[in-house]
């Protein structure tokens, strides 16, 4: 089939069935402001010379697109739709940090806003338009899935600033050019808009890897002398719990997505009468889109890295302004012991934890007190009222623990605020590589400490698929300062003249260990991954054959107590393994190729050694045998 031929069968099949039906009763102004649009007839002109299609069908085509997707604000339905939100939004108290609503409510004053936020639920497309309104925000238009453009309730939705955006349109240009007209327009006509940069909702708690579309569109509008900027705003939500978590969880571990319809729109509000606690909505620093463009293109990056970069600029502002929960600190202490703990065990666990997040001014949600008992009694008893915990009080006090298959799901409550952790881990492994030097070794011209320096980028790449990093620069900084809170300042003084068994000394008496509890589950999912990759030796595998061998290989090591902790037998985390895989060129076959992929699987083995070994530093009870290698004489067959 030809080009030209896919194009024309992929906007025959994407026509919506009835152009116009979701409109309110006149067009929107930026459906009206396009259509008289000297440079949008021109590009749709060029678009049907291209395509070899009369321009009459393109102009058809393209106006049910902007039909489609357009939104508009009607004040009376607004309303109707923020009570409605409030109702869906029972299970939780909105928390808002008011101070930083003021300022940027001055900035909304003078400047469009594009707010990314982040994506754990559905509900985020209520918290946010909901508490900028009534706060007397300008209106905002919020980017939504057109698989949420239910009957009747997608009609409404629109007329209160709800854009219904399709996913794939790879084989539909007409589509990309109205979306792309329609969101220029918007920033044109100084619109407020808001989109999820993860493009979907995090199956892991923690932040996705940025999708690019929507941030595209937006930076190509601000190009030009003449162009308007927009202010682009990071906003982060983040709950205690959440009732979809589970069936997340449940896809993670292969079960089909339930489909969004009228049904699946009935249970998930009905699982909204249990509370849940709060919902902490924060804001992030804002930037000038346009300038930020121009720093870029004065480093002479352009194009799309320049996108990419913008992209991860927002990934950052939005980890740092997601706070500290109490659920997630819980959730965190009793992952790493996986077995029931009092309430003066998991405040020992954390303790230090508490001390570490001060050191590192990390907000905390509804400045919660990490060391107080009954703040942390209190989330015992809401993840034990929601089944994410058992408690038995049968004996002298009561105890908890992660209760069955309920691993995954506490793991989405710890992952929102790992990436605060992820460095400190990096930097006790970097410290435990030294304390294991050879007294003989030959060193580097840094020293012991450069050998510890040189593991932390070999961990940094080992782990850029599943974290955020800042430049090797910025790491290297960041890493530092880790590192001066690990073992302090005596640490940098040493430098050169750092020995094994002063940094053995100096990671045993430091406060907390990490790296046993923030790495090891991900690092465990990648040797699943790679030993059944290695088990193919050198032929060629499917992607979707190796997940699902990782997945049944998985379940078995984890009863074998090979892995340390059910959570680490995810879909999610077999997927970033997969493309990390993919990365290294290991997943097609070919001569040596299965060599390259036991070299792998023998680099995530040496780094689930090193992360034991911090656990069994800071006394960690999980007893885990660590896979060994195959024989070299073991035939590897093809499967």
């Amino acid at each position: 089939m030809t080009a030209v031929r896919r194009i024309r069968e992929g906007a025959k099949a994407a026509l919506p069935r009835s152009v116009g039906e979701r409109l309110p009763a006149a067009p929107p102004q930026e459906v009206t402001d396009l259509l008289h649009d000297k440079r949008f007839q021109r590009a749709v002109a060029d678009a049907a010379t291209e395509q070899e299609r009369p321009e009459e069908e393109v102009w058809s085509e393209v106006k049910g697109y902007l039909h489609e997707m357009a939104a508009a604000h009607d004040d009376r339905t607004a309303q109707g739709w923020a009570r409605m939100g409030d109702w869906f939004l029972r299970a939780y108290d909105v928390l808002v940090d008011e101070d930083d609503m003021h300022e940027l409510r001055r900035l909304d004053r003078s400047h469009s806003l594009a707010l990314a936020f982040s994506h754990r639920s559905y509900l985020d497309g209520m918290v946010i338009p909901n508490a900028l309104s009534s706060r007397r925000f300008s209106p905002t238009y919020t980017f939504g899935g057109a698989n949420l453009n239910l009957p009747l309730i997608g009609t409404v939705a629109s007329r209160t600033g709800l854009i219904f955006i399709r996913r794939a349109t790879q084989e539909i240009p007409v589509y990309r050019l109205a979306l792309r007209s329609y969101i220029r327009q918007m920033v044109t006509n100084k619109r407020n808009m808001a989109w999820s940069i993860e493009g979907g909702r995090t199956r892991t708690g923690k932040l996705r890897p940025p999708v690019h579309g929507i941030l595209k569109y937006l930076t190509d509008s601000v190009e030009g002398d003449d162009a308007p900027d927009v202010q682009v705003v990071p906003v982060s939500v983040v709950y205690d719990q959440l009732h979809e978590v589970s069936l997340m969880t449940e896809e993670s571990r292969g079960a089909s997505k339930t489909p969004e319809d009228w049904r699946w729109l009935v249970r998930f509000a009905r699982l909204q009468r249990q509370r849940m606690g709060r919902a902490y909505l924060t804001v992030g620093e804002p930037f000038s889109l346009r300038e930020r463009m121009d720093e870029l293109a004065a480093e002479g990056v352009t194009g799309h890295q320049a996108v990419e970069r913008v992209a991860l600029d927002i990934s950052h502002r939005l980890n740092r302004a997601t706070p500290v929960t109490v659920t997630a600190i819980v959730s965190l202490a009793l992952l790493g012991a996986d077995r029931a703990l009092t309430v003066d065990e998991v405040l020992e666990t954390v303790a230090p934890l508490a001390a570490y997040i001060d050191a590192r001014h990390w907000p905390v949600a509804g400045a919660a007190d990490l060391r107080d008992r009954a703040t942390i009694r209190r989330a015992l008893a809401e993840l034990a009222r929601s089944g994410v915990l058992t408690a038995y009080d049968g004996g002298t006090e009561p105890v908890w623990k992660i209760g069955d298959d309920q691993h995954l799901v506490a793991a989405f409550y710890r992952n929102t605020v790992i990436h605060i952790l992820v460095e400190r881990a990096i930097g006790e492994l970097a410290l435990l590589t030294v304390s294991e030097l050879e007294p003989d070794a030959e060193l580097p011209a840094g020293g012991a400490l450069q050998v510890g320096w040189e593991e932390a980028k070999r961990m940094r790449d080992l782990l850029k698929f599943e974290f955020f990093f800042p430049s090797r620069a910025g790491f290297e900084d960041d890493l530092r300062t880790e590192l001066r809170l690990l073992v302090g300042e005596d640490a940098q003084e040493e430098g050169g003249d750092m020995t094994p068994d002063r940094a053995r000394e100096l990671l045993v008496n430091a406060r907390p260990h990490l790296a046993h509890l923030v790495l090891r589950p991900f690092l465990d999912a990648y040797l699943v991954l790679a030993d059944r990759l290695a088990d193919h030796g050198d032929s060629p595998v499917a992607d979707d054959d190796l997940l699902a061998d990782s997945l049944a290989v998985g379940q078995q090591w984890a009863l074998q107590r090979r892995v340390a902790s059910a959570e680490s037998i995810s879909l999610e985390l077999f997927r970033t393994a997969l493309a990390l895989a993919r990365h290294k060129g290991l997943l097609d076959g070919g001569d040596g190729i299965g060599s390259a992929r036991e070299a792998f699987a023998a680099e995530l083995r040496e780094a689930v050694r090193r992360v034991n070994v911090i656990g069994e530093i800071a006394g960690d009870p999980v007893q885990v045998v660590v896979p060994e290698a195959r024989p070299a004489t073991e035939p590897q067959e093809s499967r």
